[in-house]
């Protein structure tokens, strides 16, 4: 707990059984819940996480980096959290940073903070073992939606970030694609409808067990952000009107859970160390 406020750590899980023991490790004693929403692994992600001490949430099968994340934000919230920290189980991000980019939030200074693996410089990016063609795009992809959305923000695609409950409460996140551009998008939204951005610099590791997605699903994201990109500017300036970006979109509390076990007193106990 910070200022009074209920802290939440939530992991979006495939195949992560090598890197979440490493990850939760890192956990400050002040994460009041930690969830683990698997994604249908083919490994011992979910198994690993219970005996661990982690609330563990199964899909039915694999529906996708973006639906892992709904069902990560929607648990959080229903177990009581005021700040949700989300990070991804691969120990490419150091949860060394969650107690400053938690208390960002908990104090209210901002209403998201990302951790940048970019804004301490390409030398810190580069000599953690980022690619040199998704350090390039990277910043090309960041160029064009800061040009777009009308803001500057050093990356647009780390996964590690931190959000108020009234972020996850009022986005129309079910709005979002199911696939890793609702990352994307969930911040295109944040922009639009004002909410504060801050960042922290973030080391990253880069290494065989950690996830990453292949060359070309890197590329079909890459479109995927451009378009984002094109249909916020669309939708400021009149010429569209997409659910995402309307007030009267679909929220995370208005979804079913027909497609994962919630089992009984889930939220209570999720809360428990």
């Amino acid at each position: 707990m910070i200022n009074g406020k209920r802290i939440a750590v939530v992991m979006p899980a495939y195949n992560a059984e090598k890197t979440l023991e490493q990850t939760v490790s890192e956990f400050p004693d002040l994460v009041d819940i930690r969830i683990l929403v698997d994604d249908h692994s083919r490994d011992q992600t979910a198994d690993l996480g219970r005996k661990i001490g982690l609330h563990v949430f199964q899909h039915d099968r694999n529906y996708g980096y973006g639906r892992n994340q709904m069902t990560c934000y929607r648990e959080a919230l229903a177990a009581g959290a005021d700040v949700v920290i989300m990070v991804h189980p691969d120990y490419q991000y150091t949860p060394l940073l969650i107690t400053a980019m938690a208390s960002m939030v908990a104090y209210d200074v901002y209403d998201v903070v990302l951790g940048s693996r970019i804004i301490g410089g390409h030398a810190l990016a580069l000599q953690g073992g980022m690619p040199l063609y998704k350090y390039v795009s990277n910043r090309a992809l960041t160029a064009f939606e800061n040009l777009f959305l009308r803001v500057k923000l050093s990356e647009y695609h780390t996964g590690y970030r931190v959000f108020s409950r009234k972020v996850l409460i009022e986005l129309p996140l079910l709005e979002n694609s199911d696939d890793f551009v609702f990352d994307n998008q969930m911040l295109a939204q944040c922009v639009y409808f004002g909410f504060r951005i801050g960042e922290v610099s973030c080391p990253t590791k880069y290494f065989k067990e950690a996830s990453s997605i292949n060359f070309r699903r890197s590329v079909k994201y890459g479109f995927g952000v451009l378009g984002t990109a094109l249909q916020f500017a669309g939708q400021r300036f009149g010429i569209l009107n997409l659910p995402r970006f309307r007030k009267e979109g679909r929220k995370l509390e208005t979804a079913g859970d027909e497609y994962y076990e919630r089992r009984a007193g889930a939220a209570q106990s999720a809360s428990g160390r």
